[in-house]
């Protein structure tokens, strides 16, 4: 509902009327049903409130991959994307190999995701290991979630080619797994998101830990990871903490955005993050501290700006 407001309220905005100098901003963000979607509207909300002559609007698209490309054409002024894919989009390595996106910037890290493994009470699925030969919703194509599930089962010898993997949205995934046509789900998005809420509110849903191994296997095969615990009672019967793996976010921009507009931006998450909280409580990660402690490409030369007046110690291949 809270997506569904602040969108809502977006479009009120969109179609009052505006001044000619007024300059749209695209904010590529992913799915209806994950965390993207309703903190990019939120930050169009902040910059349709705060930054004079700008309209913003958030876009509804396949999230990190795809957002990727779009900022790097310059179709999407800004874009939320997992810092793996944001690192092999910058540097041109693993899905972006031989085409690198060197305009790609970052404004800030904003929340870590966590890689969350879902399947309903009952089906014998607990461990990585029981997927094999499942059907398996792996994320949509070309997003973040499917990038990650892949670099976990390779660091812990699997492939897609172990399991039937479908290529499912979140709200997609939820779906497939509320009518039995998948026996497990995938998501790699700020915890809570909305689609799994929705699915415990219907069905006896289970979060299934990684193992330490697992955990090891992976960090050390993709250095952007982290271990996260899923706190108990997140999810309607999640009695217990959760293991598994988190990745920070990232929200980015071209090189080529004016310095003075990023800099605004990145001023309003940081001045403004109790109404990105009101939104999504993943915002509660919207600070300082996390953005230059994970940020894995280099900043916005405007974004580093207020950060080096916040007086962040930015790290060298943080700088342009």
């Amino acid at each position: 509902m809270q997506a569904i407001r602040y969108a809502l309220a977006a479009t009120a905005i969109a179609v009052a009327p505006l001044a000619a100098a007024d300059q749209q901003l695209s904010i590529a963000t992913g799915g209806t049903g994950g965390t993207y979607y309703p903190y990019g509207g939120g930050l169009a909300e902040l910059i349709n409130q705060h930054m004079d002559g700008y309209d913003a609007v958030a876009e509804v698209t396949g999230a990190s991959v795809e957002n990727m490309g779009l900022v790097w054409r310059g179709d999407s002024d800004v874009a939320l994307a997992l810092a793996d894919t944001v690192y092999q989009a910058y540097s041109g390595t693993e899905d972006f190999e031989g085409r690198q996106l060197e305009n790609i910037r970052a404004l800030a890290s904003i929340y870590p995701n966590a890689l969350q493994l879902v399947t309903l009470d009952g089906s014998d699925i607990e461990s990585l290991s029981d997927l094999e030969g499942m059907r398996v919703s792996v994320g949509a194509p070309g997003s973040g979630t499917e990038l990650n599930v892949r670099a976990l089962l390779e660091a812990n010898g699997m492939t897609f080619d172990d399991i039937d993997a479908q290529r499912l949205n979140f709200n997609e995934t939820a779906d497939a797994l509320r009518d039995g046509d998948i026996m497990a789900g995938f998501w790699s998005v700020g915890p809570p998101t909305s689609s799994i809420l929705n699915l415990a509110t219907t069905r006896d849903v289970t979060l299934v830990n990684l193992s330490e191994e697992e955990i090891n296997n992976v960090l050390e095969a993709v250095p952007v990871f982290a271990a996260y615990e899923l706190r108990a009672g997140l999810y309607e019967g999640m009695d217990e903490p959760v293991q598994t793996i988190g990745i920070p976010n990232v929200l980015v921009a071209s090189s080529e955005m004016d310095d003075e507009v990023a800099y605004q931006i990145t001023k309003l998450l940081f001045e403004h993050t109790d109404q990105l909280i009101d939104i999504h409580p993943a915002a509660n990660d919207t600070t300082v501290e996390f953005s230059v402690n994970s940020t894995p490409v280099p900043f916005h030369a405007g974004a580093l700006r207020y950060y080096e007046e916040m007086g962040a110690e930015i790290s060298e291949r943080q700088r342009q």
